[in-house]
């Protein structure tokens, strides 16, 4: 899949590629090692049931949202950031979710390399501090992605296969140490969590790539494929990966991937902990840098260079994870299921019920063109936005963010049949 080719029009059919080719690219996704920290963080709080459920109800929610968005890439061949311009945000308001979307990259960025830190930590037998090894390990991984070092390219390819084999044995490590039936009944050792609080970190973890789904989904063929594509991923990531992480977790008494990792898989743990850091950190620190260079460009009109900008990204991140985001895991991914549910929502509203730009789009949609104009901003949408988060933050009751989603839906969809009535 080509994304340079376009970033700013549509993908035509004759470049969509086959159900296993997105499947691949999307599981790689959701079965990445935050996804294990995400399954060891419930199996410490909740018990096995609590936590399975948990893990329904945000995936419920992930698959929603990634199927509702999804279909409409494939249906118009767009990225997220084009879409959201004739789904409700307009020109500049699709600019405030590129931010919204580069702000969670920095957040992952910090986590995934605290976790590199951690484990080189460990490698090192605490010869050196963590606040040290983070500088090192997010200063060095910055200079990379900076100068396109092309060693980088491999470990997307060794990362998947690796964790895969790390996570079966320690399946099976954890299972020829201990009753099954034992670890399933266990009460969890950490500080208790609800379900509702379970569901929205599970929402949390993943709804960043639910709602960049269209980046991937512009390139499948059809609706069915979507589907498969979305349901696959999230079985394999969600239940699977989370499931065995619950398990580990309860096996181990603790939440600490590195931890896990290491005392159940030796050094190819250590090593599969290493990759999926690496892995993750060049991905979002380059998509996070083109995000902000285009939100300039559109908001501005002006072009940075693309090496400023990743150091300066590159250096927030790594001071997040050194002053120690890491010990906000817990509330940075319930941030996330709560601010960006809505957006999903708004999106879908306007695509699907209201259709506001659904008549441009099929229009310029035959001459593989985008349409020729857009609002600037839609600040029913940033209202919405807004509201929908901070009901989502405030009311405690069912799951925060199904609350944000659904307040920020109707709010949309209200103001905007109103003022049509109005007009």
């Amino acid at each position: 899949m080509n994304d340079k080719n376009h970033t700013f029009s549509r993908v035509p059919q004759t470049e969509r590629v086959s159900l296993l080719t997105t499947t691949l690219v999307r599981t790689g996704m959701t079965t990445a090692l935050a996804q294990f920290m995400l399954g060891a963080t419930l199996g410490n709080s909740m018990t096995f049931t609590q936590a399975m459920l948990a893990t329904f109800l945000g995936s419920l929610l992930l698959q929603m949202v990634s199927f509702g968005v999804g279909f409409a890439g494939t249906k118009e061949g767009l990225s997220t950031s084009l879409l959201a311009r004739w789904c409700g945000f307009g020109r500049y308001g699709s600019a405030l979710v590129g931010m919204a979307i580069v702000i969670s990259c920095l957040g992952w960025f910090g986590v995934q390399n605290s976790i590199l830190a951690e484990g080189i930590v460990y490698g090192l037998n605490e010869k050196i501090s963590f606040e040290i090894a983070a500088l090192i390990s997010g200063c060095l991984l910055t200079l990379l992605v900076v100068i396109g070092f092309i060693g980088l390219s491999w470990t997307a390819k060794l990362t998947l296969p690796i964790f895969s084999l790390v996570m079966a044995w320690i399946f099976f490590d954890t299972l020829r140490g201990n009753n099954m039936a034992d670890l399933i009944l266990s009460l969890p050792q950490g500080q208790s969590m609800t379900i509702g609080a379970g569901a929205t970190m599970v929402a949390g973890g993943a709804i960043v790539g639910a709602l960049i789904t269209p980046d991937i989904t512009r390139y499948c063929k059809n609706g069915r494929h979507v589907f498969w594509m979305i349901t696959i991923s999230y079985i394999i990531g969600e239940f699977i990966v989370n499931g065995i992480a619950i398990l580990v977790a309860h096996a181990l008494n603790t939440a600490d991937v590195v931890t896990i990792m290491t005392q159940s898989a030796g050094w190819l743990g250590l090593i599969s902990v290493i990759l999926s850091a690496v892995k993750v950190n060049d991905t979002a620190l380059y998509s996070s840098s083109l995000a902000v260079i285009n939100i300039i460009e559109t908001i501005f009109n002006n072009k940075y260079s693309y090496k400023v900008i990743t150091l300066l990204l590159g250096m927030i991140g790594t001071l997040l994870s050194a002053i120690g985001i890491m010990k906000q895991f817990v509330s940075f991914l319930i941030l996330l299921g709560i601010v960006f549910p809505p957006i999903a929502g708004i999106m879908m509203v306007d695509y699907y019920i209201l259709k506001t730009n659904r008549a441009s789009l099929e229009v310029s949609r035959k001459t593989g063109k985008l349409p020729e104009s857009t609002i600037p901003i839609s600040w029913s949408s940033i209202f919405s936005w807004l509201l929908g988060s901070g009901i989502g933050f405030t009311i405690d009751w069912g799951i925060p963010s199904l609350n944000s989603l659904l307040v920020a839906s109707a709010v949309y969809w209200i103001t905007n049949i109103s003022f049509k009535k109005v007009r």
